[in-house]
């Protein structure tokens, strides 16, 4: 390892673009799907429409910000843009947590998936997990995004099969669209629970399209982060729409929606009725390839995350250090070793510490995207009064920006009501208010703080 320098910049724009596909696309479809379609029915459809909206004008805020302040870095640096120091420092606190418990969630889930094939205890088996996950990080972030171009290629290419094979199903060989809808009359119709079901199904829904985001992070280690951030967001909205609204309505086509049992695969449940032989074996390995795509993922986003707060001085200046491949590899190992720790919580303490931890990193998310949406509503005010011209823009300001957020406050009541959700909610908040105190106790120690400005 040597001294502290710049990462490299050696990730294409096609590395991007999957990077943001495999960040919406993860386990949430292909198995917690099962969950939303439980809640809302058919209806579920508007939700994942409105959930993908919120996502979408999301990244446009991020590209906006990106596009008029270039070379800030990720998206923290922006928040701090637009906020102040104290709102950079937060969120990415806040990110990295959410992360870092994240490495010890899918590393288990990985593991229990392998434990029928590899007589190994879980622990061992996550150690092994996170241990080839921190080798492909090592080595390089061209090979951090190979790795995600292919595992994403993957889970594109089961989904438009899927919704291929649906469509032929439900057209073609299969009994037609007169048996369609009567299928949908004899389950209640498009809203068999009332329409409130679309908003009641949001909190479920929101969380498995986090991840979009991530793409502002890879974009840094390009020729042109601005542009590639931009062009992530362009198309981020078509892709929800088609992979999830997509493949949800194939399913809703095929399978009656009161048949779908929640923790349980629809995808299966949909191509058992097709008698597609090995669905569950090939819905399986792809679930395995979205687990171990989301725990590299993980492990990058923490090292990238540590190593733009050192060099903000929000962090200890050794997870600026890069090593001779230019990746921050002391981030690397730190984070690879502290989402081991919490794998261990889980055999020491599941019900306790774990359950804290898991719990605690939940909601944190939408804190992040809360201070996003606040940052760029006081950026481009700002910068409108200054009599910038923006190159990119968010439609209808402040209209759409201050539903954006209001939409994001409601999320979080709505947890904050749920019996089941209300300690997440409230876990999380004390998350935020301890990287909130942090920042006071680091602001009195006088350490220097490098101001981002623009």
């Amino acid at each position: 390892m040597s001294q502290p320098a710049a990462l490299a910049h050696s990730l294409k724009p096609r590395h991007v673009t999957m990077i943001s596909i495999g960040g919406i696309i993860g386990a949430g479809i292909f198995v917690g799907s099962s969950v939303a379609i439980h809640i809302a029915g058919p209806a579920v459809l508007a939700t994942y429409f409105l959930c993908g909206l919120l996502v979408f004008v999301i990244m446009r805020m991020l590209g906006e910000m990106a596009m008029a302040r270039p070379g800030i870095g990720s998206f923290t640096g922006y928040t701090s843009l637009g906020l102040g120091p104290w709102a950079g420092f937060t969120n990415a606190w806040l990110y990295a947590y959410f992360w870092v418990i994240t490495i010890a969630v899918e590393a288990i889930a990985g593991a229990q998936m392998l434990m029928p094939f590899i007589p190994l205890p879980m622990w061992a088996l996550a150690a092994l997990l996170i241990g080839a996950m921190t080798l492909v990080n090592l080595l390089s972030v061209k090979t951090y995004g190979e790795f995600e171009f292919w595992f994403a290629s993957l889970k594109v290419v089961t989904i438009v099969g899927f919704i291929a094979l649906g469509l032929g199903f439900v057209f073609g060989f299969g009994p037609g669209l007169a048996a369609l809808g009567q299928q949908f009359a004899a389950h209640g119709g498009a809203a068999p629970s009332g329409l409130a079901v679309i908003f009641l199904a949001i909190p479920t829904v929101i969380f498995s399209m986090m991840g979009s985001e991530v793409a502002t992070i890879a974009a840094v280690e390009t020729a042109d982060p601005a542009r590639n951030v931009v062009r992530a967001g362009r198309t981020v909205a078509l892709r929800i729409m088609f992979f999830y609204i997509g493949s949800i309505a194939v399913i809703l086509a095929i399978l009656p929606w009161d048949q779908v049992v929640p923790g349980q695969s629809p995808f299966v449940a949909a191509l058992g009725l097709i008698h597609v032989p090995g669905a569950a074996e090939i819905i399986g390995a792809v679930i395995f390839t979205a687990i171990v795509s989301c725990l590299n993922s993980a492990i990058y986003v923490t090292s990238r995350m540590l190593y733009e707060m050192a060099q903000r001085g929000d962090a200890p200046r050794v997870f600026a250090v890069v090593s001779g491949s230019k990746v921050p590899a002391v981030g690397i190992i730190v984070a690879s070793l502290i989402g081991y720790g919490v794998v261990l919580t889980s055999v020491v303490s599941h019900e306790g510490l774990f359950a804290f931890l898991v719990q605690s990193s939940g909601a944190t998310i939408l804190c992040v995207y809360l201070l996003i949406g606040l940052a760029q509503i006081m950026l481009r005010r700002r910068l409108e009064a200054g009599g910038e011209v923006l190159p990119v823009k968010v439609w209808l300001f402040p209209l759409v920006s201050l539903v954006a957020v209001g939409s994001i406050v409601a999320v979080l009541v709505m947890m904050l009501i749920s019996p089941e959700e209300r300690g997440e909610v409230l876990l999380s908040v004390g998350v935020l208010c301890a990287f909130l105190i942090a920042w006071q106790l680091r602001a009195r120690l006088g350490r220097p703080v490098v101001a981002i400005t623009g």
